[in-house]
């Protein structure tokens, strides 16, 4: 960060709390930010795999996968805060990952605490990733709760990821009680 950004409420906003992120952990340089932002603006709330005290990124298989995991928590926001009708803009990132990651993958049956669809009991899979975590872990490998098939990952480590390539940004249609629609945003090229 540049001299204006120490000062620039804005740019440190944007940048979040780099304290949470070991030294050794962080990454910096283009498109590192939306993987250093999964880490340095928590949810209080916590997540499947973090009580809200660390943060975790999380990624899909697939950009179906990836939409699936996003509605239900995005739908979950919107009617806790009684949003009105309204469109959502999101993107899509794609990243490389190449480490091991502790698989939990088949073990939605012999272990089902671990994939409770419901976030207000998420603190087995809370505890379980954070004992993981403080023995050094680098993630998770899961299956998705969300869409059968897909398959999910949850990194604890930001170096462990690639830069991202933006992928294409997507458009949810929120109705005032759920996401009813989700479309590609294209450019649009008019004939001379």
């Amino acid at each position: 960060m540049d001299i204006e950004g120490l000062t620039n409420d804005r740019l440190r906003e944007e940048v979040g709390d780099l304290k949470l992120v070991p030294d050794e952990e962080r990454i910096f340089g283009p498109c590192t930010t939306p993987i250093m932002a999964a880490f340095t603006h928590l949810n209080p709330a916590g997540s499947r795999f973090s009580d809200g005290s660390y943060g975790v990124y999380y990624a899909a298989n697939s950009v179906a996968t990836a939409i699936a995991e996003t509605i239900f928590h995005r739908e979950r926001f919107l009617r806790a805060t009684k949003e009105p009708s309204i469109e959502i803009d999101m993107r899509s990132y794609a990243s490389d990952v190449d480490d091991q990651f502790h698989d939990i993958r088949g073990q939605q049956e012999t272990r089902p605490e671990l994939y409770h669809p419901d976030p207000d009991r998420y603190g087995f899979a809370q505890s379980f990733a954070a004992s993981l975590r403080a023995e050094g872990a680098n993630g998770i490998v899961y299956e998705s709760v969300r869409d059968a098939g897909g398959e999910c990952i949850a990194v604890f480590k930001p170096r462990l990821l690639a830069p991202v390539a933006q992928g294409a940004h997507y458009c949810f249609v929120w109705d005032g009680e759920l996401i009813t629609g989700v479309y590609i945003k294209a450019e649009y090229q008019r004939k001379q």
